[in-house]
């Protein structure tokens, strides 16, 4: 900022104008702290469906498949909201968009404990929560990576999208043992205090761009850039997310990209986030100690995903995908058996290393290839993760209710798990391909 120059009197001394406040720390070093909090707030109810489907059949009598289609919904709105919620934090900003966000999940968890039928389970587990998740997925990561932060993108997003998965996996055992303690219903609530007491956190340390605070990104130098927030209404972001969707069809790397995190989502969220717990509960393990095994999942989840954002700044994205695939495949056939023994151990160390670390590769391929529109295209093709886990969420309660066992549905995974090493080793480097409008 300039100062316009004043005629003074030269018998009067210069004034000497007061030094600017040192930042010790970069302003996108809280930002990207809050927004990892929230996404640990966020995560709370997406580990429900796990813990709680045992507890309502037992009350209601619902079906596996009845309660899997109301996870099958929350887990593709999840998804398919993540892209209009890009959008709209470009037009009216990050802040607005989470705190609604968090009280859209906050709504949605507290309402769940009047549930008497499987329509009522799909409108507050599927609807409302599946709406305010998906603002508050994986693309918010990106957001925030993108906005705040020039260099050590990898990293920040490494750490971030641990962040949303390792807090699903961690609130596990509290949720078990908050359904055994005081029901399901008091658990619910519990989740939703949970996210709400996020809210104001966000409200009062983010900010929608570094500019707001008079700073350029964490890695930026020179003067500060002011960065405008972009005209237009909701539709505008909604056709901006649309358009955004028909160019990077045109592309093989997004329709690589696509296939390759749909089986991550059909291997993670659909499958072993949702039928994990049941089917060891099928080998007589306890549910606390099979929540406590994917809680464990969860802390290995913080050093590989962590990791993975590292590597990401330093090793080609495609080859890590191929490699982290590849391993989940074969982790599957360890879940033959639900009892603690070695092959079970050896699983949660892999699929613990392994759970989102395709996240931050993803991110780099999306911002390689599609310049600035990077987080929007992400956010498409997170629609697709959560497709899949939404479609291997319902395919596998179908089989246990068909056959009495997982086993199907482990092998299927595996192969999967193959195909998508194979897909994410043929993406070729390109330059960006879509670029803002």
């Amino acid at each position: 900022m300039t100062a316009e120059s004043v005629e003074e009197p030269t018998d009067l001394p210069t004034p000497t104008p007061p030094a600017m406040p040192q930042r010790r720390i970069h302003p996108a070093w809280i930002v990207a702290l809050v927004a990892l909090i929230a996404l640990i707030g966020a995560a709370g109810f997406r580990a429900a469906p796990g813990v709680l489907m045992l507890p309502l059949q037992d009350e209601f009598g619902w079906t596996t498949a009845e309660l899997s289609l109301a996870v099958t919904v929350n887990l593709l709105l999840f998804g398919l909201t993540a892209p209009f919620a890009a959008a709209l934090m470009q037009r009216f900003g990050i802040r607005a968009v989470t705190v609604t966000a968090l009280f859209v999940i906050g709504a949605g968890a507290a309402l769940s404990v009047f549930v008497a039928t499987p329509a009522q389970l799909i409108l507050t587990w599927g609807v409302l929560i599946g709406l305010g998740t998906g603002s508050m997925a994986l693309v918010f990561a990106a957001t925030i990576t993108d906005t705040w932060f020039a260099t050590r993108r990898g990293l920040v997003s490494g750490v971030l999208t641990a962040g949303s998965a390792t807090g699903q996996l961690i609130f596990l055992p509290v949720i078990a043992a908050a359904a055994e303690d005081i029901g399901w219903r008091g658990a619910s609530l519990i989740i939703a205090g949970g996210a709400l007491a996020v809210v104001p956190l966000v409200w009062i340390f983010v900010r929608n761009r570094p500019s707001d605070l008079g700073v350029n990104r964490y890695g930026d130098s020179g003067p500060v850039t002011v960065t405008a927030r972009p005209k237009g209404s909701a539709w505008g972001a909604a056709r901006l997310a649309i358009t955004t969707l028909r160019d990077a069809a045109r592309t093989k790397t997004f329709w690589a990209l696509a296939i390759g995190f749909a089986i991550c989502g059909a291997t993670t969220n659909g499958l072993i986030g949702t039928h994990f717990i049941p089917s060891a509960h099928d080998h007589g393990m306890p549910t606390t100690t099979a929540a406590g095994l994917l809680a464990v999942v969860g802390i290995f989840d913080i050093a590989g995903t962590v990791f993975s954002g590292w590597l990401t700044d330093r090793v080609n994205p495609r080859i890590l995908l191929a490699a982290y695939y590849a391993l989940r495949g074969v982790s599957l056939p360890s879940l033959l058996s639900a009892e603690v023994q070695p092959s079970i151990v050896v699983f949660i160390v892999i699929y613990g290393l392994d759970w989102v670390a395709t996240v931050p590769p993803t991110i780099a391929l999306c911002r390689e290839v599609f310049g600035d529109r990077g987080p929007l295209v992400f956010g498409w093709v997170f629609a697709s993760h959560q497709i899949g886990a939404g479609i291997a969420s319902f395919l596998a309660g179908m089989v246990r209710d068909h056959t009495g066992q997982y086993t199907v549905a482990w092998f299927a995974a595996a192969g999967l798990c193959a195909v998508a090493a194979l897909v994410s080793a043929t993406i070729r480097r390109h330059p960006a391909a879509v670029t803002s409008p």
